[in-house]
Parts: C-alpha cells; sequence; structure tokens
C-alpha cells in the first residue's frame, strides 16, 4: 500500500467537516499533517458551545479523577482530540493512524508552501454563527 502525505491548511475551514475527511485519509494509510489549526472554525452559538466545552472538562470520576477524561485547552491538541474520536482509536488500526496525524498552531518553516486547502464549503456560507478554534480555547482557559 502506498502512503500519501497531505499538508492541509485549517485557515476558514469547519472543524468538524475537515475532521471527518482527515480521518478518512487516516484510515486510509496516508499520513495527515493540519497547519493553521487555530484558525479553524467551529459552528454554534459561542455561549452554548462554550459551556459545553466547560461540562466536558470539568467531568470527573468520582472513585479515581485520574481516570476521567481529559480534553486539552490548548489549540492544536483540542482539535487533535476531536480527529481522534472520530477514528476506532482501540482498535489497532485506529491507534496506528492516530500515530499519523500532526496539528499545528501556524505554519512551521519545513512546511511553509506546501500546505493546500480542501475542497469544502466556507462557513460563512453554510452557518450563521461560527467562532474560531483560537477564540473557543481562550475562553476555555487557554492562554
Amino acid at each position: 500500500m502506498i502512503s500519501v502525505e497531505h499538508v492541509i491548511n485549517g485557515e476558514g475551514l469547519v472543524l468538524g467537516r475537515l475532521s471527518s475527511q482527515v480521518a478518512k485519509m487516516l484510515l486510509n494509510g496516508d499520513s495527515v499533517t493540519v497547519v493553521n489549526a487555530d484558525k479553524l472554525l467551529v459552528s454554534g452559538h459561542v455561549h452554548d458551545l462554550v459551556s459545553k466545552y466547560k461540562r466536558k472538562i470539568e467531568l470527573k470520576d468520582k472513585g479515581n479523577p485520574e481516570h476521567s477524561p481529559y480534553i486539552s485547552r490548548r489549540p492544536d491538541m483540542f482539535v487533535k482530540r476531536i480527529v481522534r474520536g472520530m477514528l476506532p482509536y482501540k482498535k489497532p488500526s485506529g491507534k496506528s493512524a492516530y500515530k499519523r496525524l500532526k496539528i499545528y498552531v501556524g505554519v512551521p518553516e519545513a512546511l511553509d508552501g506546501k500546505a493546500k486547502t480542501m475542497e469544502s464549503k466556507h462557513a460563512d456560507e453554510v452557518f450563521e454563527n461560527v467562532v474560531t478554534v483560537k477564540k473557543l480555547t481562550e475562553m476555555l482557559g487557554y492562554r
């Protein structure tokens, strides 16, 4: 099987749509790198999104809080966790696919000029209320 390396510029793309396409590429055996992860857009009202993710962040297991799910406030790790939710992570195929995923805030010098945009509708055409991942993570407590 031939592995293809995709470099995707996430600026102005909808997070959920991008994540599902990235998950399919990963499961097909390709390696995917997403740059400008902080400029991805999340659809929905800002207050609803913040309350939803704060509720998820505050989940704790009564018996052992260390066994609780961890949701990062860092934009790149936040996006990576969402892509992980679209993979069969507990199976070997999902774990190997997850290892082929790289996500960056901004564009690293090594990937400058290699990033391509995906064919997808722009968020302004589809949704009325959108917020960037950077703004959402800052509202959740990221500095």
